[in-house]
């Protein structure tokens, strides 16, 4: 049974010890046998068994192979997360009476977890600006007040959505979105592997994992870099004890040392069940914002080293001769002043990949979620290009996702930046040219509302308010849009915070609750298909994401040129992603023959890519020029102690994007979710001591009473989760692709 590293009670540790020393063990299945033996377990499980991929990480499992086994047919494939995910799905309806007796003042109190205590969402809902509460709505009241929304100037119109979601949804909503003549289709992965698809693209022709599991499976070394898996992504745990059991290397790039990535304990495997697997070979604590530098400096060495295929770069590759320039260019001491790490550590990681004969290069959001994060990306493809290691099995490049269908969203064409294939084949289906006006991502769909250029939103999932850096301005920002409407399972911090003037709450189904099949796409480019289920919400009022998305289709566009009823039954939705998405071409036949499969054109087995050349093309990374605010930039004049920091957000242990599942961190010795995690030696040089309570300032606001945790993050940086922390910064975006820079916030961190 694969688990993720979970987080045991107090009673569960050494009275002296509160911090575990690896990840996983024991508490992983003491937590198995709380929850299925639970009241609730019964359901736990046969949701478990529902064939229907896994609610959390594009990591997951499920789908016609069954509930427990992956792409590869190996079985016991569930993590904790799943349960988590599972089981607050599961929950009891909202009262009916709630909203009569809870106001919106009285919700905006609530912290991410007791909004997702509140239960399902199980009636629709409406407030209005000027109203005190949430009041229910009859569905003909909401397609009348829907249909008027989005009869109005399609640059005023604008959706967002979230990978929770099936392709059929997300093929609608675009097609929907579309066909009124707007652009506007912000999504979840605009905020953080949008430079992963655009760095991508711009070199191979594809925005996607160049690797199958099959072929992580054939690998020596993984490069993780900017990656948590063992609290967000536990199932690649599996696959890194096997390669270290085999013989492998693994370097973990992190500035935060995480327990789970040093050691970890799968129940998957008896030997590292009771003592622990080893996972780093090596681990690099760069500092955060530095990682071309940290991969220009691998890329430096491996040219000392003459370990450079330059066979490889000249036969299928365009431009390489200027990359391996600028990485000669660039002085050692540069490198090392800009990145925080040494030479001789950079070097030993360069050693570790030049001699293993096929390398992964995997990451998330650490690598992203910056200025330069298509930058981040472009360097690390840079040196696997370098060293042949595209276009093999065993080897390539693997975005580690978030959301359990993020990337079939994006694949949909959900997305501002659309693939010429698929705009043509729209053109084709809808009979008429699609707008070229640029949509919206979702920073900028914010910037517009907040300009007053929004009238109409859909959220398709997600959590736009909580997603986004600067709430304050985010909260004020949709207050001006005319309508929202939300499609949802369970209450966010968004349903309170952003609310327009008009905002509708629509009760969906889930996906192991779905009418229709349905299919979603993991983060490896395999598609699988979810049956049909069943709700546990009896006298319940609530929908399929389908069948509104396609009511208020034909309500607004009528039949022509596209029959929207008839698209209820979603196999004719996936004839029409068959027709206009390229690599899907066998979802045609799914229902038919329940085959799943792997998308084609995106695995790259061969050194032939997608680009008009059939050559990488490989991008000069310039170093970042990194430097932190002086404390007198805060606007602060009067502290005692304090000390400017690189702040990174991050999730807690339980925690799935800003769904918060409980408070506790303990593998980072954090009890609570109002503190910060920092360097012992920074903090003592500041005149701070540990549980010291402190005020961190951004620049946007600030938090108080936030209590001093030390932990093993670099020196010069530290941790706060989100998303609570959005509120106190506003975050400079790349302005490539709009994404903000969540892992460098300068903070003022004192005492007055």
């Amino acid at each position: 049974m694969d688990e993720k590293l979970i987080q045991p009670t107090s009673e569960e540790l050494d009275s002296e010890q509160k911090i575990p020393t690896a990840g996983g063990g024991l508490p992983v299945i003491k937590y198995w046998a709380k929850q299925t033996l639970s009241p609730e377990g019964p359901k736990i499980w046969q949701t478990l068994l529902h064939k229907s991929a896994c609610l959390s990480c594009a990591w997951g499992t499920g789908g016609q192979l069954g509930g427990f086994t992956n792409e590869e047919g190996e079985k016991l494939q569930r993590c904790m997360k799943s349960v988590e995910a599972i089981a607050a799905e599961i929950q009891p309806p909202i009262k009916k009476n709630f909203f009569e007796q809870q106001s919106i003042e009285q919700l905006q109190q609530l912290t991410s977890l007791e909004a997702d205590k509140l239960g399902r969402w199980s009636f629709p809902v409406i407030f209005s600006k000027g109203n005190s509460h949430y009041q229910k709505i009859s569905w003909d009241e909401i397609y009348r007040l829907a249909e008027a929304a989005f009869k109005i100037t399609p640059e005023r119109v604008a959706s967002y959505s979230s990978g929770r979601s099936s392709n059929e949804a997300a093929f609608l909503l675009q097609l929907m979105i579309r066909a009124l003549g707007s652009n506007n289709l912000a999504d979840c992965s605009d905020l953080c592997h949008a430079p992963s698809t655009w760095g991508l693209k711009r070199m191979f022709g594809t925005g996607t994992s160049t690797v199958s599991l099959k072929s992580l499976k054939e690998t020596d070394c993984v490069v993780l870099a900017g990656s948590n898996a063992a609290y967000n992504h536990p199932r690649l745990m599996n696959e890194l004890i096997e390669l270290r059991d085999r013989g492998g290397k693994v370097i973990v790039i992190n500035p935060v040392k995480e327990k789970g990535l040093v050691k970890f304990g799968s129940p998957a495997f008896l030997k590292s069940f009771l003592s622990g697997s080893e996972i780093a070979s090596i681990y690099l604590q760069p500092i955060p914002g530095s990682d071309v530098a940290l991969f220009v400096g691998i890329q430096k060495s491996l040219l000392e080293q003459e370990k450079i295929n330059q066979e490889f770069l000249q036969e299928h590759t365009e431009d390489w001769s200027e990359v391996l320039a600028h990485a000669r260019s660039i002085s050692w001491e540069t490198i090392t002043e800009t990145c925080g790490v040494s030479q001789a550590e950079i070097e030993v990681a360069a050693q570790i990949i030049s001699s293993s004969p096929q390398v992964v290069f995997a990451w998330a959001m650490g690598i992203t979620q910056q200025q330069n994060g298509v930058d981040n990306v472009n360097s690390i493809a840079n040196t696997a290009l370098m060293t042949g290691n595209l276009g093999k099995l065993g080897a390539g490049l693997m975005p580690i996702r978030g959301h359990s269908n993020v990337q079939g969203f994006g694949s949909m064409g959900v997305t501002v930046d659309l693939k010429k294939e698929i705009q043509q084949s729209l053109e084709q289906l809808l009979d008429r040219p699609l707008s070229r006006v640029p949509g919206y991502d979702t920073h900028a769909l914010i910037e517009a509302a907040d300009a007053g250029k929004v009238d109409t939103l859909i959220c398709l999932g997600g959590n736009l308010y909580g997603a986004n850096p600067n709430s304050p301005k985010v909260k004020r920002a949709l207050g001006k849009i005319k309508t929202i409407i939300y499609l949802s399972t369970k209450p966010n911090l968004g349903h309170f915070h952003g609310l327009a003037q008009q905002t509708i709450v629509i009760p969906v189904l889930n996906r192991f609750e779905n009418p229709h099949k349905t299919t979603v796409e993991s983060g490896n480019n395999f598609v699988r298909l979810n049956d049909e289920g069943t709700t546990h919400l009896a006298d319940s009022d609530l929908i399929a994401e389908v069948d509104f998305l396609t009511e208020l289709a034909h309500r607004v566009h009528g039949e022509d040129p596209v029959d929207w009823r008839q698209l209820q039954d979603t196999k004719y939705v996936r004839q029409l992603i068959a027709q206009t998405i390229p690599g899907y071409e066998k979802i045609a036949e799914i229902d038919e023959t329940k085959a799943e499969f792997t998308i084609s054109g995106r695995i790259l087995n061969q050194p032939h890519f997608p680009t008009p050349s059939g050559k990488a093309s490989m991008f000069v990374t310039p170093l970042p020029q990194l430097s932190l605010p002086q404390a007198q930039d805060f606007g602060v004049t009067k502290y005692t102690h304090g000390l400017v920091l690189s702040l990174m957000t991050g999730r807690g242990y339980a925690q799935h994007n800003t769904v918060v599942y409980r408070t506790e961190d303990k593998y980072r010795g954090l009890s609570h979710r109002n503190c910060i995690l920092m360097n012992q030696v920074d903090a003592e040089n500041a005149g701070l001591r540990e549980h010291q309570r402190v005020t961190v300032k951004g620049n946007v606001s600030q938090l108080e009473n936030i209590e001093v945790i030390y932990g093993e993050i670099r020196s010069g940086a530290a941790l706060m989760f989100y998303p609570e922390v959005n509120v106190i910064f506003d975050a400079p975006v790349d302005t490539r692709c709009g994404t903000p820079a969540f892992k460098r916030v300068p903070v003022l961190v004192y005492t007055s």
